[in-house]
Order: structure tokens, then C-alpha cells, then sequence
């Protein structure tokens, strides 16, 4: 048998006696993970329906329970569909029902979710129950349901859904296994490595660059929950020495008081997608790690990593068949030009969707949703449904999804490049630049900022700022600042931009929204829309926002609103920002 599948790889694992999982202060070997699972795909296949599509939804944590399910779809030779658990009501059980589930598997943590749900042909089983124990234990011998090929199906795993309804992405077991021996190659992992995996395992980021290279390697798996707070003493617990990340959680970590001794840890890499420069430097000197960052997606259909020589900003250049594409014409977009300091100024010509003019890659398509299909591939290319541009030497730059387009004054801009400029303050921890309605025509700049604990930013000291960045176009300048507590996202970190654009510029109670005129530079407090009381009737807050612990939303007194007094830009601790 080939090692071009989960399936195979999982195989010659079976008597390995080297550690697989640590949990808490358990440890289970390869054999005896592998063996737990084996049991759990023999009882499910025994219950199934073969008539039906063997499908078998995972409505749980980063456990060792859900772990055992992954490997048991993967001996099993039947589809395991992760179900995101921060999903709820008729949205969970559309995609359920969508997936063609049999079963769902939970625990007690996330029973409840299923309560009530009109879920009709699929059955719920409780990993927390005694029956759960007796239904796996008078399972006999594994009889897999089918000897899986390379490009079948491993796992359905849904999308983010930050520009819409999730969709079912099928991860084939080909996507899955050259991942993990890519990144297994790459870092050099073996047995002796112990991989840290606090990304949602029911997403594709902890699947293929979390437990696939463990797979691949024989490194043990750390199913761990995100904790900010907890990372370090995780780290140095588990003697972890690889990790995977997505979204921004180099920045929540960062954003924890910095210490003598961070660097005294065994982590050696950590590898994901969607990290700022300013991030992946710092959490590399801070944390003594060699830290590499690509861009991905659940689909695999572009790829681009970064390599040596790479500019700050870019994501790399891409593999062959990647490009720019205008959308409306079909048509590659001009080289992006950029003036004396590096500003884009070509954006109308120069800025497209990311596609892969080969077609579709490792991308098998989106399970029962052929109306997305059809959106995907076009033309006989896939289009991502990311921004970027190319320069002249073939680097490619994102500039955010097809929504972030924004039109101010008849100029077209991007928000990413906006957000990467703004992320240079060293008192910004994490950005989000979106558009709100003019109230003329076309829209003006918004940026929503979160702040580093411990850290102040007054209207004058952003003004100057601003005024610093020479590659920073006026149109590009913020109209609306919104000093944020936190920015509402996805279980995999990444910001829901819809929901700031649904609330304009109306910000929450702790917060304060500056207004910079049509023509002007300078920033003031919006008069009418200031968070808290304070915008009620009661005294307007500072506009120098201080981030402190122990301000609004850690248990600590409300912030003061008087005249000259600091307001808290605190928010959620990102320690108990957890996806799982």
C-alpha cells in the first residue's frame, strides 16, 4: 500500500511504541491511540448504514476523544465531518443534515448544542456515557469499509464563513498526506517531537499542519485549548517543539506581559498562516522560534509559501498556474506599480483575485453545494476569492477578500494594505480596515483597532502617526478610528468584517470612536457615538485610550469617562478567547 493515504500511513503505526498523545498528565502510545480507534471505526461501521454515504459527524473539543475519531475515519476508510463547535441552532443542523451525517459523536461539553434540533436520520452518540463504552466494547475486529484511494475522501471540513454561510470542504486523503510529509520534511520532525495543536481540530489548519506531520513523523500530538496566558506553560509542560497557528494568535500572545526567560522553552518552529510581520519577527525574538508563515486555505487550491528573500508584506510568489485575474474581463491584471515610498498606485488595474489558472489542484469540490462549485471554478480556474496584486519580480501581496474592495472619492482601495500600515504602531495589537457607507456616495475608511495591554494612543499621537507613513495614501487615511475592546471573529481567529460593517459607527460601552474630517488630518471624538454612558448624556471619554488589565472586562472597575482620564481599551482576555 501506498503511503499517499491517511489510511496507509495510520497502518504502519499500529505497533509503535513510541508516544502519540499527551493530555493533562496522560500519555498514550501509537498503538494504544491507534487501537482505541480501531475499536470506535469497527462499532460505528457495524451501526452503519451501508446504503447511505458513511458519514460521521465530530461535534467536539480538542480532546483525545476527537483525536480517536479523526484516526478511526482514517483506518475506517469512512468520512469524518467536523462539526464547528461554536456553531448553534438551525445553523449547526443545516450543516449536519448538508454533511449527510449518520452519526454525530459529542461529549457531555457539547450534547446540549443538539438539543432541540431537527436532525432525523442522523443518531447522536454521547462519548461521556456508559453506553458509549459498551458500544465500542462489543465491537469486533476492524473491517474497514472500504481501502481508500489517494484522492478520496478523508474529512469534510467547513469553511470559516467570514464572507458567508460555511461550506463543506472535502479534504482528500492525498490533501492531508502530502501536507503532513511536506511539513514532517521540512522541519524535520520525528519521534522525538512533541507537536502543540491549540487550532480547532475541526478545522483544516490543525488537520494538516497540526496532526498530519505528527502522523507522518510518529511525533506525539498535544490536543490543547488556546490560552494566551497558558501557552508558555503548556509549551515548557509538554515539551513541545512544534506548533501550528492560523488567524492571530501570535498576536494574543504577544499581546501577554513580556518576561526575562520566554525564550527558555523547547519550541523550535511554529508554522501557519495569516501572521503580520511585525508579529512573526517579535514572536520569533521573543520566543527564540523560527517562525514561518504561509498563505492557505480549507480548499489547498493555491498555493504559495514564502521562501528566502521574500519582502516584507508578501506572501511569496506562488506555485506555477497561481495569478491575478480581473474577475469581469478574465483577463491577468497589470504589475502593480507603487511610487517613491512604496505606496500601490495602480490599484483599479493592478489589484484581482487570486486564481489557479491550472484549475482546481488538491480542491475536490464542496460536498452537496453545487452552487458554490460553480462559483469556485469558472472559466476552467479556480478563483479564491482573495485580493492581491504581483510586482515586477513576481511577489505577490494580498489585499484582503472580494468584499474588502472599498470606493472612497472614485478611487478604488484595498483594505490589507491599509491594515498592514496601521499594525506598524507598536501600541496596535490587531486591526481591521473595512468600508461604511458615505452617506453621499460610494464609501469612506473605517479601522477598528485593538490595543497591546499596557499600552496608550492618544487622537494626536495616531495623527502623527499617520502622518509619518509615506506610502500611505490620503484616500487611505481612516475617516472613522474605533478604538476597540476586541474584534468579534471566527473559531479560527479570523474577523468577522461583516458584523463590524453591520454596526458602522456605533461602537460598544468601554470604547471611543474618533472622526476625522472630510479634509482634514486631525482626529476628534465623534460627538454622538461614544461607547459607554459617557455618550448618553454623561461626560466624554479622553481620546488617549489606555490598555490595561484589570479595565473593563477583567473584573476590575468600570472605565472612568472623565475629562483627562484614561478609558480602558482592555476588552476580552485573549486567554479565555479560546476556539474550543
Amino acid at each position: 500500500m501506498a503511503d499517499d493515504t491517511i489510511q496507509a500511513l495510520l497502518n504502519k503505526r499500529l505497533s509503535d511504541p513510541s508516544v502519540a498523545v499527551k493530555y493533562h498528565d496522560l500519555q498514550w502510545t501509537w498503538r494504544q491511540y491507534l487501537e482505541g480507534a480501531a475499536a470506535r471505526a469497527a462499532a460505528l461501521l457495524a451501526a452503519a448504514d451501508p446504503q447511505r454515504p458513511v458519514h460521521v459527524g465530530a461535534l467536539l473539543g480538542n480532546t483525545p476523544e476527537m483525536l480517536s475519531q479523526m484516526a478511526a475515519a482514517g483506518l475506517g476508510g469512512y468520512v469524518l465531518c467536523g462539526l464547528n463547535n461554536t456553531r448553534r441552532g438551525e445553523a449547526l443542523a443545516a450543516d449536519v443534515r448538508r454533511s449527510d451525517c449518520q452519526f454525530v459523536v459529542t461529549d457531555a461539553e457539547h450534547r446540549p448544542l443538539l438539543d432541540g434540533l431537527d436532525l432525523a436520520g442522523t443518531q447522536i452518540l454521547d462519548t461521556s456515557t456508559a453506553q458509549w463504552a459498551e458500544f465500542v466494547g462489543a465491537a469486533g475486529e476492524l473491517t474497514p469499509h472500504r481501502q481508500v484511494t489517494a484522492m478520496d475522501a478523508f474529512m469534510m471540513i467547513f469553511t470559516s464563513g467570514t464572507s458567508g454561510n460555511p461550506k463543506a470542504v472535502q479534504v482528500s486523503h492525498f490533501m492531508a498526506t502530502i501536507a503532513g510529509l511536506s511539513l514532517a520534511d521540512r522541519f524535520t520532525l520525528t519521534d522525538q517531537d512533541t507537536c502543540y495543536v491549540s487550532m480547532p481540530l475541526f478545522h483544516s489548519n490543525a488537520v494538516v499542519a497540526g496532526w498530519a506531520p505528527a502522523v507522518c513523523s510518529g511525533a506525539a500530538i498535544v490536543p490543547a485549548k488556546f490560552s494566551a496566558s497558558s501557552f508558555l506553560e503548556d509549551v515548557r509542560r509538554y515539551g513541545a517543539t512544534y506548533m501550528n497557528y492560523v488567524g492571530k494568535p501570535l498576536a494574543y500572545i504577544l499581546a501577554t506581559a513580556e518576561r526575562e526567560d520566554d525564550a527558555d522553552n523547547p519550541l523550535r518552529v511554529a508554522f501557519g498562516n495569516e501572521a503580520n510581520d511585525k508579529d512573526i519577527e517579535e514572536f520569533g525574538r521573543r520566543f527564540g522560534v523560527q517562525v514561518e508563515d504561509g498563505f492557505g486555505s480549507t480548499e489547498n487550491a493555491v498555493i504559495i509559501i514564502r521562501e528566502p528573500g521574500t519582502p516584507k508584506g508578501s506572501i511569496g510568489r506562488g506555485a506555477p498556474g497561481v495569478a491575478v485575474y480581473n474577475s469581469d474581463t478574465v483577463t491577468e491584471c497589470a504589475i502593480a506599480r507603487f511610487d517613491a515610498a512604496g505606496a500601490l498606485v495602480n490599484a483599479d488595474e493592478a489589484v484581482g483575485e487570486l486564481v489557479n489558472t491550472a484549475g482546481s489542484g488538491f480542491f475536490t469540490g464542496y460536498y452537496n453545494d453545487p452552487d458554490a462549485n460553480a462559483e469556485r471554478m469558472r472559466h476552467g480556474m479556480y478563483w479564491s476569492g482573495d485580493l492581491a496584486y504581483r510586482d515586477a519580480d513576481g511577489w505577490i501581496y494580498l489585499a484582503g477578500r472580494t468584499a474588502d474592495w472599498m470606493r472612497v472619492d472614485g478611487e478604488n482601495l484595498a483594505a490589507a494594505p491599509i491594515e498592514r500600515i496601521l499594525l506598524r504602531h507598536n501600541a496596535v495589537s490587531r486591526v481591521a480596515v473595512y468600508a461604511v457607507a458615505d452617506g453621499h456616495v460610494g464609501d469612506q475608511v473605517m479601522a477598528a483597532i485593538v490595543l497591546n495591554d499596557g499600552h496608550t494612543l492618544t487622537a494626536a499621537e495616531f495623527e502623527a502617526f499617520l502622518d509619518a507613513q509615506p506610502d500611505l495614501s490620503p484616500k487611505a487615511r481612516p475617516r472613522y478610528v474605533r478604538i476597540a475592546v476586541d474584534l468579534p471573529s471566527t473559531a479560527t481567529h479570523k474577523v468577522l468584517k461583516r458584523q463590524l460593517i453591520a454596526q458602522g459607527t456605533t461602537v460598544d460601552a468601554g470604547e471611543v470612536l474618533w472622526e476625522r474630517q472630510p479634509r482634514g488630518t486631525a482626529y476628534t471624538l465623534s460627538g454622538d457615538r461614544k461607547g459607554g454612558e459617557a455618550g448618553r448624556g454623561g461626560s466624554p471619554p479622553s481620546t488617549s485610550v489606555d490598555r490595561k488589565l484589570g479595565g473593563a472586562g477583567r473584573g476590575g472597575s468600570p472605565p472612568s469617562t472623565k475629562p483627562g482620564s484614561s478609558v480602558s481599551g482592555a476588552g476580552s482576555d485573549p486567554s479565555t478567547v479560546a476556539p474550543v
